[in-house]
């Protein structure tokens, strides 16, 4: 047998006793698991977004219609009927460890009142946009989550998007030169339901369309805006804009001096769309703010520039979730806190004053 030498000797020691030491196999780290709060379009994306994530799970259920749609989602993702739970006894959640956090899904009206029991009931809140239905509301909500120690995000979407990222940077790193304004817009005129009703929307096309290029613009010039410019305008007979506006076009002036104009309508059949344009360059995106399909041309310093995203919805979905994951698990801060929309609401506030909106 061959002998071993002194050094040898210790040398294994050390590696047989650091073996001993680790685990044969380390710990994967348990996904955070989402309670979504109403079953509509949008969190059924958002449930899908889950589904292909490996950093989030949807574990619970909160719904006012339990008989028509938990049971598909009780089949497709493994949730027990006994962690399906209506607005009354949302407030249950609390007595459940395996709930994480919630998404709010629900009607804009209704943002507030379920993320401040989400906070008082100890979970976290990724909360869909417009964050809610006035600045006060807002800032309701982030002082319910401050005051009960839970992390609060806005589902502002775009942000988590590699390449709305790389349009970002292209922006703010001098590719365009100095950046001098932006337009935008974005427009469905298919919209109805409870979106056309003030009480449970907040108000029309902005809230729910316009303030996609109005975040867009903040995020990329890094800047509030300082003044405002309005219209408003129903156009569409019948009894769809009673309550809300149809269309609407807004200016923006930055306290660098950089404009920006943007709209949205609910009548409109035009393309959502944003273009940054510098002293040396411009970008144009279209389309901008869909949930795939994403895209955008242009001319830098560098010469010609064009890219398509490859990604496919509900990825942006999932991008999103996977951020909101590692705060919590990390206990980090979002890249979009509450106060992220509760500046949008602020703007958006003063864009129906400019307006002379009577109903804001």
């Amino acid at each position: 047998m061959k002998s071993i030498d002194r050094r040898e000797f210790a040398k294994l020691s050390f590696l047989a006793a650091a073996a001993t030491a680790l685990p044969l196999r380390a710990e994967t780290q348990k996904p955070v698991r989402f309670a979504p709060v109403g079953l509509g379009v949008i969190s059924n994306i958002f449930m899908e977004a889950c589904a292909q994530s490996t950093k989030c799970k949807v574990t619970a259920l909160v719904t006012g219609h339990a008989k028509e749609k938990a049971p598909k989602y009780e089949a497709l993702y493994g949730i027990s009927p006994k962690a399906v739970y209506n607005y009354e006894n949302y407030d249950e959640i609390a007595n459940n460890p395996d709930i994480d956090a919630v998404y709010i899904g629900l009607p804009n009206s209704m943002h507030a009142e379920y993320t401040i029991r989400a906070a008082k009931a100890g979970k976290h809140v990724l909360c869909e946009k417009p964050m809610a239905i006035s600045s006060a509301e807002c800032q309701q909500m982030i002082d319910a989550c401050r005051q009960h120690n839970v992390k609060l995000m806005i589902a502002y979407r775009v942000h988590y998007d590699p390449m709305w990222q790389q349009i970002r940077q292209m922006a703010r790193s001098g590719a365009l030169g100095e950046v001098q304004g932006f337009q935008g817009g974005f427009y469905g005129p298919k919209m109805s339901g409870w979106r056309l009703d003030r009480k449970l929307a907040g108000g029309g096309s902005l809230l729910d369309l316009g303030i996609y290029p109005l975040n867009a613009i903040r995020w990329i010039s890094g800047e509030e805006p300082a003044s405002f410019t309005a219209q408003v305008a129903s156009m569409l007979p019948g009894p769809r804009f009673t309550s809300v506006e149809e269309s609407i076009e807004f200016t923006m002036k930055f306290p660098s001096g950089l404009l920006a104009s943007s709209g949205s309508s609910y009548g409109e059949a035009a393309p959502a769309y944003l273009s940054i344009d510098g002293t040396q360059g411009n970008l144009w995106v279209e389309p901008a703010f869909l949930y795939d399909g994403l895209k955008f041309h242009g001319r830098t310093i560098h010469g010609p520039v064009s890219e398509v995203s490859s990604g496919k919805q509900p990825y942006q979905f999932t991008y999103e979730a996977d951020h909101f994951a590692d705060c919590i698990r990390n206990n980090t801060q979002p890249a979009t806190p509450g106060e992220e929309g509760l500046k949008d609401l602020l703007a958006i506030e003063a864009i129906y004053r400019a307006a002379g909106d009577p109903i804001a």
